[in-house]
């Protein structure tokens, strides 16, 4: 997972983080996210992480318990076979069996693939934060898409 990150972070804009983390850091961030009742997943083929997606607190005040980010990161190799579709829909149905009402993704760059994505798993646009990243010289906006969890907004959780 260290490595498919460091990939990302080093030549895309799906992260706007500027320096890979370290293997420390990325099991630290799986640890918290785990201990903290959220689902990591990866995808596994020839007995080798291809990608790997997680959820974890949208914000972190209470109000917010019931929403949720999600974040997938497929190894560059595997892109276009369907890694990330499987891992996100495995994901949201690990949100609804956790009693998660609502799931956001902040897709940096506004990444057609991404948007794609999501779109294809009933997420819908909500909207635009325009220049705020900074990465390889340039300004990236980031794009909102949600979608319901189980009884979404219909009931009280």
């Amino acid at each position: 997972m260290q490595a498919i990150y460091a990939h990302h972070v080093l030549t895309g804009t799906a992260s706007f983080e500027l320096e890979p983390p370290d293997l420390e850091e990325i099991s630290r961030r799986w640890s918290a996210l785990v201990s903290g009742g959220y689902p990591h997943l990866a995808a596994v083929a020839g007995g080798e992480v291809v990608g790997y997606a997680y959820a974890g607190a949208y914000r972190p005040r209470p109000a917010y318990r019931h929403a949720v980010e999600d974040s997938i990161y497929v190894h560059a190799a595997h892109h276009g076979r369907g890694i990330g579709r499987a891992l996100l829909a495995l994901l949201i149905d690990e949100c609804e069996r956790r009693g998660f009402r609502q799931m956001i993704a902040v897709i940096g760059d506004n990444l057609p693939a991404s948007i794609a994505l999501h779109r294809a798993a009933g997420f819908e646009h909500v909207g635009r934060l325009r220049a705020v990243g900074h990465k390889f010289g340039r300004w990236c906006d980031t794009t909102l898409m949600q979608r319901p969890l189980g009884a979404g907004d219909d009931t009280p959780p």
